[in-house]
């Protein structure tokens, strides 16, 4: 397959893709590491009038810790370069532990931060690992620029809080807690695919008692999910069998998932109780750990 006739840039720096996308708006779509794009326009999905590759913007392209603990993460940074970095390593091992679940290392050579978090694809790791981290990303246009949290940048299937003539540049994650119990899981078909079913859990502990719970669902819906009622179960209860289990319970019974041609809705929320309950078993084994620090 080929993709429709379209047009190309190749701007040098931010202020001429800004300029590009204030002339071409919703006629436009931004060339990172191409590695969702470029299929979808192949299979004719995708029919952009305009292409504007960025893979010139070394500007964007960091990783930095700043003063009060955050780490930024510059959006058009490779996926590699993240997994590899001793930064990373040392100050989020959440982040860390996430980015090899990401398709396969040619897919991660090429691919980019804030393009698979753009793309939004809700079977992908990297918008629920942003949403599961509260992070928040700098976008920005030719007129202004914002800051929006990760929970509210997601609308929808592939939809976002992006205007057409705003650019992500970068992605913000709060400071690491080191007293967090953490676990990234989740089931596809073969290695590298797209989850089925995947779920990211933090917990904090004081006195062996859940002071703090997130549990993000992805692959089940049109967006990543933050399971709050479970949540909210958690805190201030007894970490133990029981009440892992009965999060586990209140996330299947609660979600809404989607049935497509790879997994049934019944299979989702099935699997997805039994993911929320290994994870958590896992999440709460490291918190321990880590409050014996």
């Amino acid at each position: 397959m080929k993709p429709a006739p379209f047009e190309y840039f190749a701007p040098e720096n931010v202020p001429e893709v800004l300029a590009l996308l204030e002339q071409y708006g919703d006629e436009a779509k931004v060339l990172a590491g191409g590695q969702s794009l470029m299929p979808l326009m192949n299979l004719r999905l995708a029919r952009p009038k305009v292409v504007i590759d960025i893979g010139r913007l070394s500007e964007l392209q960091y990783i930095a810790p700043l003063s009060n603990g955050d780490l930024a993460v510059g959006a058009f940074t490779r996926q590699r370069t993240v997994e590899r970095s001793d930064l990373v390593q040392s100050e989020n091992p959440l982040l860390a532990a996430t980015i090899p679940l990401i398709s396969h290392a040619q897919i991660r050579n090429r691919g980019t931060i804030g393009g698979s978090i753009a793309h939004a694809d809700p079977a992908a790791e990297l918008p629920a690992l942003s949403v599961a981290l509260e992070a928040e990303f700098t976008v920005r246009s030719s007129r202004n620029q914002r800051v929006i949290r990760s929970q509210d940048f997601f609308l929808g299937y592939m939809t976002t809080a992006l205007q057409p003539s705003e650019l992500l540049t970068e992605i913000r994650i709060p400071a690491w807690d080191p007293r967090l119990g953490w676990a990234v899981s989740e089931v596809s078909r073969r290695e590298g695919d797209f989850a089925l079913v995947g779920v990211i859990v933090l917990l904090r502990l004081d006195n062996d008692v859940c002071e703090n719970a997130r549990i993000t669902l992805f692959g089940v819906g049109a967006a990543p999910v933050r399971m709050r009622k479970a949540e909210e179960m958690l805190r201030g209860r007894r970490a133990d069998g029981k009440a892992i289990a009965e999060a586990a319970r209140i996330v299947s019974e609660d979600l809404e998932p989607d049935s497509d041609l790879h997994a049934s809705a019944e299979y989702r929320k099935e699997v997805a109780g039994t993911l929320t309950r290994r994870s958590l078993v896992e999440a709460l084994s490291r918190a321990r750990e880590a409050t014996k620090r």
